[in-house]
């Protein structure tokens, strides 16, 4: 017990003359991780009987310096920053750092080029929820239970039964069309979509989609025709050549996809275009009967056409980059590119 009630008092005279920080570090290591510990060890080597006394008072000991060290560093540290101020001249008159600017995500630059252009043809932006029932998001579409159609999309289904991530912002037409029923529509519906799929080069299990639904007493397809052609050249251009393909699309009859002159090649063949000379930008088509009904229209009345594209393949286009993975990989480098 004597040898530590020495130790606490030889302890903490030398820690009253510690002069700076390294001194302290010196303390620290000799003390605390020194001797100390050596001393609170010796208990083993104790009678029994007198083992709990001499352990309680190493502990007191221990606390003690410990507290005594802490109080210590926070003053030296005290010290240091006010020797650093009186000593080195600070000119607050010089300029700070600059701050970093930020860059509007390359998808975002592209979903406000497209809200602007379709801004500009009259239509007004509706958004749904990404989270959806499985009967508006196929069943409603023209897509009942069991459905072939349904193996396009490959689902992310939650715990709930019949509630799931929506596979594609079509979903928003029948939403849309029963606010609005029965006056006429010209909506664009952007928003994310998820599907359970192989991230690849040209693949993600998130991505953006813009929707477009018009409908009126005589919509037609010369209408969607002249829509999507306006589009096309505004966003990529007045030179632009577009191309329409019959297609199939269980919501839409008769459906169509939408093709353009690849940018790269201008129309002459290269690897973006797989020698083709042509890149897909968005399937559409007119209404079914079945969802104008669904949504609250009557097809012998009204008609209407929608359509559907990708920003993310849109802005691969005008950029040319290769792998969609890029827009989710937070790579500075990759995004820096796209100042705005």
């Amino acid at each position: 017990m004597s040898e530590l009630e020495a130790l606490e008092q030889r302890a903490l005279a030398e820690l009253q003359v510690c002069a700076d920080e390294a001194a302290l570090r010196a303390w620290n290591t000799h003390y605390l991780k020194g001797e100390l510990d050596r001393a609170v060890k010796m208990v083993g080597s104790l009678p029994p009987a007198e083992r709990p006394i001499y352990g309680k008072r190493a502990n007191e000991v221990k606390k003690k310096l410990n507290e005594a060290y802490e109080t210590a560093a926070a003053a030296e540290k005290e010290r240091a920053l006010e020797r650093s101020l009186t000593s080195d001249a600070l000119d607050v008159t010089l300029p700070g750092r600059p701050a970093r600017r930020g860059r509007l995500h390359v998808s975002t630059q592209t979903l406000r080029s497209i809200y602007a252009i379709f801004a500009d043809l009259g239509f007004q932006i509706y958004r749904s929820s990404e989270v959806e029932d499985d009967e508006t998001n196929f069943g409603l579409l023209n897509m009942p239970e069991h459905h072939p159609a349904r193996d396009m999309w490959d689902t992310f289904h939650t715990t709930k039964p019949g509630v799931l991530l929506r596979t594609h912002t079509s979903p928003g037409q029948i939403h849309v069309m029963r606010e609005l029923c029965p006056q006429p529509i010209r909506v664009i519906l952007p928003g994310m979509c998820y599907r359970y799929e192989a991230i690849t080069m040209r693949s993600e299990i998130m991505f953006h989609q813009v929707e477009g639904l018009a409908i009126g007493e005589r919509v037609t397809m010369a209408d969607l025709k002249g829509t999507l052609i306006a589009f096309a050249r505004r966003l990529f251009g007045d030179q632009r050549k577009v191309r329409i393909r019959s297609s199939y699309f269980p919501f839409t009859e008769p459906s169509i996809e939408v093709d353009m002159d690849c940018i790269v090649c201008s129309g002459e063949g290269c690897g973006l275009c797989k020698r083709s000379g042509w890149l897909e930008i968005l399937g559409a088509g007119m209404v079914h009967p079945v969802v104008l009904r669904n949504g609250g229209y009557d097809p012998e009345r009204f008609s209407g056409f929608a359509f559907g594209m990708g920003p993310e393949r849109i802005a691969m286009l005008t950029y040319a980059i290769d792998d969609i993975r890029q827009f989710w990989s937070n790579d500075l480098r990759f995004l820096q590119q796209f100042g705005a």
